[in-house]
């Protein structure tokens, strides 16, 4: 029998989230009805075997920026809703998406939107994406708005693979430098321990050669211990971030490091602006579209700072003040907003912004990492001579006894 998660109230107005075994959403309703509970959202979930291990597997963004676009011009083309999705199916050679995009067919035919079928999947259609093929659906615009999704997915994981690149030599400097100091510690450094005895009971131990060796004996003796204790402390990290608490935790650290924190945060900025102005320019209404684009930036502090703008503009107020107050948007791209506002063209400077932020963003963390390399060689280079110039001291001093 199938397996639902649900997400229900009391009657106290508690919310309250569960899975229950049943024939369909109907007969999930009654039983929660027997439970005087009223339901919010209810959608089928995996059975235990595959929430075990994760449910379905993720589809890498790539084939998603593909099906977005053909999908788009499929239905550009005049192919019927029903039709595109079986065109979809057929020719999707990733065996995830295919499952899924013949399930979205089934629900489509049942008479559920595509937006609410695809949210189903929050593994394989990200909020972001549902959001926008909804208000593509409402404003008679589908064809554009998985067209945009489908262009805005591969800019971001162009951005992605962009940082990542430019990542990738200080963290593989950092790894080796790693490795390299464990293994003078755990297997270089102890060979010497017995050649200082005689220094050790005259008492002419260096401070620094006793500090190496302690650490080496520490290593040596607890070193499994304290492997064991970094796995699962990253074990306990990742099940942390997967509440809501440890997202916001996580967001709030990632701001917290010096210069990549605002490198981060730009970035975060530069998507929010981007999908805001490609929902403004589809005449998304402003309250709607900031409520997609908040969630697209990525970032949670960012999306309380876009929740509040909402509120304020619900108000009458203009969403350029409350964006300046929240501290998370620079001045420069506040007042492009505030001029935006003014002369009633908003969707044509967000993307501009956009753009502009990405590239002043990408420059700053270019020189951020050639600032980096250089530092971090210099760092390992120094330890490694420290370890060096801690054995060969001693040694030195006790030649000179002989």
């Amino acid at each position: 029998m199938p397996i639902f998660a649900y997400t229900a109230r009391d009657m106290s107005g508690k919310q309250v989230t569960g899975t229950v075994e049943a024939n369909g959403e109907n007969e999930v309703a009654a039983i929660l009805a027997e439970k005087s509970l009223f339901p919010v959202n209810v959608k089928s979930a995996a059975s235990s075997s595959q929430a075990l291990f994760g449910g379905r597997k993720r589809v890498k963004a790539q084939t998603m920026a593909m099906f977005y676009s053909q999908m788009a011009s499929l239905l550009r083309a005049g192919v019927p809703m029903i039709r595109s999705l079986n065109v979809m199916s057929d020719q999707s050679s990733n065996a995830t998406l295919k499952e899924v995009i013949s399930d979205i067919k089934s629900r489509v035919e049942d008479g559920e939107s595509i937006g609410d079928s695809m949210a189903r999947y929050p593994k394989v259609f990200n909020e972001m994406g549902c959001n926008m093929v909804r208000a593509g659906t409402e404003g008679g615009f589908l064809e554009d708005a998985l067209d945009r999704v489908g262009k805005f997915t591969e800019l971001q994981e162009d951005l992605k693979g962009r940082t990542i690149s430019a990542m990738a030599y200080p963290i593989f400097l950092f790894s080796v430098g790693s490795v390299v100091l464990t293994t003078l510690l755990v297997f270089f450094v102890p060979k010497f321990d017995p050649m200082f005895d005689r220094l050790r009971k005259k008492d002419e131990m260096p401070a620094a050669t006793e500090a190496l060796l302690a650490v080496s004996s520490f290593m040596q003796d607890y070193g499994w211990i304290f492997l064991v204790a970094m796995v699962v402390a990253a074990l306990v990290m990742r099940a942390k971030t997967q509440t809501e608490s440890g997202k916001d935790l996580i967001d709030r650290i990632k701001l917290k490091i010096p210069v990549l924190g605002e490198i981060l945060m730009n970035l975060a900025v530069a998507r929010f602006c981007r999908v805001l102005g490609t929902l403004l320019n589809n005449g998304v209404p402003i309250l709607q579209s900031l409520d997609i684009a908040g969630t697209a930036a990525g970032n949670r502090l960012l999306r309380e700072s876009v929740s509040s703008a909402t509120e304020n503009i619900r108000s009458g107020e203009s969403l350029a003040s409350p964006l300046r107050a929240s501290g998370h948007f620079p001045p420069s791209v506040v007042e492009m907003i505030s001029v935006g506002e003014e002369s009633n063209s908003l969707d044509t400077v967000l993307p501009e912004i956009a753009d502009s932020l990405e590239k002043i963003t990408f420059r700053r963390l270019d020189l951020f990492v050639r600032l980096l390399e250089p530092v971090m060689l210099l760092v390992m280079a120094l330890l490694v001579l420290a370890v060096v110039l801690a054995l060969i001291v001693p040694v030195l001093k006790s030649s000179s006894q002989l």
